[in-house]
């Protein structure tokens, strides 16, 4: 087997491995499917990670990874689908950071290595076996990649911020008052 043919081969596997497990991650948000919450389910979650609109959160978190995951699967948009991925598994490690790196602890070990990996895909292209090379690369151009990253970690990073600032407003409105009685 060639070089070229052995990349192409592993970008598949990779490609095909990590949009499964995407779009079954987005489904339960989504549709609840999988064991999952559905939109309602979620949105609680989201709101009780810090995230509003929650419902809108939901959706946008569940279309991030199932979007992406099936577009990274079918190698077609692919720095859209890896942006995608890469974005939305970075909020959720930002979510997990307290707890450390590793997921043993409740850390971000996990979300880190998707958001790597949806990257990476997005960077490196889909391959030849893909819906990508089948339309000629119209949808996988290199400013496509510059464009997709730039804008999902603009997006990612506005929505963290916002998120940290509504923790750390409610954590000031729990905390007792710092004046004692000063008689």
């Amino acid at each position: 087997m060639k070089t070229g043919s052995r990349v192409d081969l592993g970008l598949l596997v990779i490609r095909i491995g990590l949009g499964a497990t995407m779009f079954a991650h987005g489904s339960q948000k989504l549709f609840g499917w999988f064991g999952g919450h559905g939109v309602k389910g979620t949105a609680a979650g989201m709101e009780h990670m810090g995230y509003r609109p929650p419902r809108i959160s939901a959706v946008a978190a569940g279309l991030g990874e199932a979007g992406g995951g099936a577009l990274l699967g079918l190698g077609l948009a692919t720095p859209l689908g890896g942006a995608a991925v890469a974005a939305t598994m970075a909020s959720a490690a930002a979510v997990h950071a307290p707890a450390g790196f590793f997921a043993t602890e409740g850390g971000m070990e996990y979300q880190v290595g998707l958001a790597i990996a949806g990257a990476a895909l997005a960077i490196s292209g889909p391959g030849r076996y893909s819906l990508d090379e089948s339309l000629d690369q119209r949808l996988n151009r290199p400013w496509m990649v510059v464009a997709a990253l730039a804008g999902v970690s603009v997006i990612a990073a506005a929505i963290q911020a916002d998120r940290q600032k509504r923790l750390a407003d409610t954590a000031a409105a729990e905390q007792p008052s710092a004046v004692g009685d000063l008689d």
